[in-house]
């Protein structure tokens, strides 16, 4: 494989000039060719953003077909989405509003990247807005409801962009953006804005920015990265990154939006759908991937979250060196416990003596 574009080191990724989808400078040319392989062999596993990697028939991309209708090639609108010549608008900045669109083909794909240009944007001043978008990846599609204009106990992933805080005891800063996976059975709570069914998320200052937005959620092998590159600096900043994520084939991609009383524009500029080419074990190859039932391999329920002001108050599983590391600690506190009592029972010892 070509030396890629992309490389993810720390958190942070670059995107690169020229590709498709992709804006923004990549490793220059004084770059030293051994940090050049250096890079590829740390993404060697990461879509570079070339076209033969780019689904067609699962992305939204300029120009748009169908402009003036209710529906394009590809794709399906409802409520109150309007498709206009440089962006697709899920609601107008009007209260009461519900919006979506949703692709046609269903995605066979086990590993993917979608990068999506988005834009929230309205003249409410701060905590004066709402409500945000919905991004999806579910079994179900064209079917509104109370979840940011989609159904709520959905099958599938979701990924919420949301701009007002229900919750006024909240310590969370917002706009604030989550993931959620759901087999069906749970419900999204929005007094509590997610909280007790949400994965992982972060804080992302999205709203009324004066310059291009941009949302990458990657799956692959069982690993969910969420990034954003809202500070026009051409660079990913990592926002959740979460393992043991259990996704079937065959669903549906999707992006909604819902207002009350207060609104906001909500805009998407363009969906795009990468593959990953990603080497499978043979049992791995073997399973039925349209059969499987979204699920996440934690310890704990998403209900026993506890609120953090920054938002990252989930990890992943105790795996092997975890458990080890905390063995190791509580055997460390043990013997400083025991050195400290036999160091103070001395004292005491040389304090009695001199009594006598």
């Amino acid at each position: 494989m070509a030396v890629e574009c992309w490389f993810w080191l720390w958190g942070w990724g670059r995107r690169c000039l020229g590709r498709p989808g992709l804006p923004g400078p990549g490793p220059g040319p004084t770059t030293p060719l051994f940090l050049l392989l250096l890079l590829g062999s740390v993404a060697a596993d990461i879509t570079d953003g070339n076209s033969e990697h780019l689904k067609r028939e699962h992305s939204l991309i300029k120009p748009y077909q169908g402009v003036g209708s209710s529906s394009m090639p590809l794709w399906d609108f409802q409520g109150s989405t309007m498709l206009r010549s440089q962006y697709v608008r899920l609601t107008p900045d009007e209260r009461s509003k519900q919006g979506s669109i949703w692709n046609h083909q269903p995605c066979f794909l086990k590993d993917w990247e979608m990068h999506v240009h988005f834009k929230v944007h309205g003249t409410g001043k701060k905590n004066l807005h709402g409500d945000g978008i919905a991004l999806w990846y579910t079994r179900d599609r064209l079917v509104p409801g109370p979840v940011f204009g989609s159904k709520d106990n959905f099958h599938g992933l979701a990924i919420f962009l949301d701009t007002y805080p229900n919750d006024e005891t909240t310590e969370r800063v917002f706009p604030y953006i989550s993931v959620m996976v759901n087999n069906g059975s749970l419900s999204y709570d929005h007094s509590k804005d997610g909280r007790w069914t949400e994965l992982a998320g972060c804080t992302a200052d999205l709203r009324n920015r004066d310059h291009d937005t941009f949302l990458a959620v990657r799956y692959s092998r069982g690993r969910l990265t969420v990034m954003t590159d809202l500070e026009d600096k051409n660079e990913w900043k990592n926002c959740i990154d979460i393992t043991g994520v259990r996704l079937p084939t065959g669903y549906y991609f999707g992006a909604s939006a819902g207002t009350g009383d207060l609104s906001d524009n909500h805009d998407i500029i363009s969906m795009k759908l990468f593959q990953l080419m990603v080497e499978h074990t043979p049992d791995e190859e073997n399973i039925d991937w349209t059969k499987i039932e979204p699920s996440v391999n934690f310890l704990k329920s998403p209900k026993d979250n506890v609120d953090d002001p920054t938002g990252n108050f989930r990890s992943g599983p105790l795996t092997g060196w975890r458990v080890f590391l905390l063995l190791l600690c509580a055997l460390l506190g043990i013997v400083i416990c025991a050195v400290v009592g036999a160091v103070v029972f001395q004292k005491r010892q040389e304090r009695n003596k001199r009594f006598y």
